[in-house]
């Protein structure tokens, strides 16, 4: 071989080397969640519901619309050879968390935007899906893995998929025969969320470069509790999520989620589970199911148990609070779901408390009234809010006082800030709205800190901004009177779907 020929064969071989290298892993990112309250009245939720900002979110911009999709991408972003792909998605639903029941026609619909643009997008190496765990759809019985059993369909059977949860999904081993992975958030309020898309992005590129055969192992402890009880700042549920990080700490290549489940989605699979992911070690992940298992067991009656004060013992302390300089005060009204509930605002007014804060309480009635006499800051309310979606909203309250903000604010068109009483502020948002952060009551000339009291309609998430930052010296979830949708007493309800009788605390067993 002359000196030519072996030039001519070294630059070929760099040539195609290169090429190799360049390989590009396309992975595609869908994400499609609601924390479905079924439970809840006003209706099924439609494809009007979820198409009230877009039709549908564009696949470049699903990439940043959610924490779970960005900490995917971030991650990914890493890898010089992969390329990331937004698919067409559903934007999430007008109302949240308060709205009932999908429609099937509307899960159809989506999936058909969905799995139309994925097609269009083939061939790709590996599938995230940005998911919840806790969406209910009429006559489909476990939506999440349906949503993975048809990606599966079309991509094929050795193209990994991977999913991120909210640790309120209700999941069980079905969702894991169409998907290689699931991880899910580890605390509540979900600080993590991010951190699980970039578990989920690591997972899928070791998956596509054959150096992680996805192995798992589900168990259902039978345990139902209300999502008041699932904060991870405290036991027992801090316990459970530090023993599956345990366990993830002390073996390599194993992940350990844990779902808490979502009580008010009346759905096959409700209830705690438990998914363990390993690298090709059966033996290993049904050790660790059965382990966090009966840890569950052990700890089933502290974690499905608890009470909160109902208002009126609440706004007592509340009271006693402020004569001691415990302020500001952060009351958690943690059973309305639909957030028109008036029980704490009447306890409040009843006992001629002064220079307190509800954020927020729903009235899209009055809104819509407002809108019509073309309402401004200064001008004069006197109106009945909220109290009206049943029973459980308790009655509604006569408001008269000032209009101090009328305008645009939380994605909303209009919200109203009005000022009434001795110092008192009431904002009337058009749906249920949860405050997370006094930050976000900084608008309008509003100031959250001049206030000895701040009402907020959440369980758990505003222990982010109101308790864990330190800004609430006293902090209270509030109960509230009767049996109905939001409270931990869940034998109210009315289950139709979910195995509630196998279920602790139905079954003492």
């Amino acid at each position: 071989m002359n000196i030519k020929h072996f030039i001519f064969l070294f630059i070929s071989f760099a040539i195609i080397s290169c090429n190799i290298d360049e390989k590009k892993y396309r992975f595609a990112v869908i994400q499609y969640f609601h924390e479905t309250c079924t439970f809840c009245p006003g209706g099924d939720t439609d494809i009007n519901d979820w198409t009230r900002n877009v039709p549908y979110v564009e696949g470049k911009n699903v990439l940043e619309s959610s924490s779970y999709s960005k900490g995917f991408v971030n991650q990914a972003s890493l890898f010089n050879d992969v390329e990331i792909i937004g698919i067409n998605s559903p934007d999430q639903v007008f109302g949240g968390s308060s709205r009932s029941w999908n429609t099937k026609e509307s899960f159809e619909h989506f999936m058909k935007i969905i799995l139309d643009d994925l097609k269009s997008k083939l061939p790709v190496d590996g599938v995230q899906l940005s998911l919840h765990g806790a969406m209910a759809v009429r006559d489909v019985a476990r939506p999440e893995a349906e949503i993975a059993k048809r990606v599966r369909e079309i991509v094929g059977p050795n193209v990994p998929i991977s999913a991120t949860f909210d640790l309120h999904g209700n999941e069980d081993e079905e969702f894991l025969k169409w998907s290689d992975a699931a991880f899910v958030t580890k605390r509540f309020p979900h600080y993590d969320a991010a951190l699980q898309g970039e578990r989920s992005a690591n997972f899928l590129y070791r998956s596509v470069k054959s150096k992680f055969k996805a192995t798992t192992s589900t168990m259902k402890p039978g345990i139902l509790t209300p999502t008041v009880l699932q904060w991870t700042g405290e036991g027992p549920a801090s316990k459970i999520m530090e023993r599956a990080r345990r366990w993830e700490n002390r073996n390599q290549d194993v992940y350990v989620s844990v779902f808490y489940g979502f009580p008010w989605s009346d759905v096959p699979d409700i209830g705690a589970t438990i998914h363990v992911v390993t690298n090709d070690n059966q033996k290993l992940a049904d050790s660790i199911a059965n382990d966090m298992n009966d840890y569950f067991l052990r700890v089933k009656k502290e974690f499905a148990g608890g009470s909160f004060p109902m208002p009126n013992e609440a706004v007592i302390k509340t009271m006693a609070a402020i004569e001691n300089g415990d302020t500001p005060v952060a009351l958690g009204d943690y059973s309305d779901r639909q957030g028109d509930a008036t029980w704490i605002t009447s306890e409040l007014i009843k006992n001629k408390v002064k220079n307190f804060l509800i954020a927020t309480l729903r009235d899209e009635n009055v809104l819509e009234e407002l809108v019509k006499i073309n309402a401004k800051k200064g001008d004069m309310f006197d109106y009945v809010v909220g109290g009206y979606t049943g029973e459980q909203a308790g009655t509604p309250l006569q408001i008269k006082g000032v209009i101090k903000y009328f305008g645009p604010r939380f994605g909303y068109e209009h919200v109203a800030v009005v000022e009434f009483g001795q110092g008192n502020v009431i904002i009337i948002v058009p749906t249920y709205e949860q405050i997370i952060r006094p930050s976000s009551l900084r608008f309008g000339g509003l100031n959250p800190d001049k206030f000895d009291v701040i009402v907020v309609k959440s369980r758990v998430h505003f222990r982010r901004g109101f308790d864990e930052t330190g800004y609430s010296k006293t902090i209270m979830v509030v109960d509230a009177p009767g049996d109905f949708i939001g409270t931990t007493r869940l034998d109210a309800l009315d289950y139709k779907f979910g195995p509630i009788k196998d279920l602790y605390p139905f079954t003492q067993n």
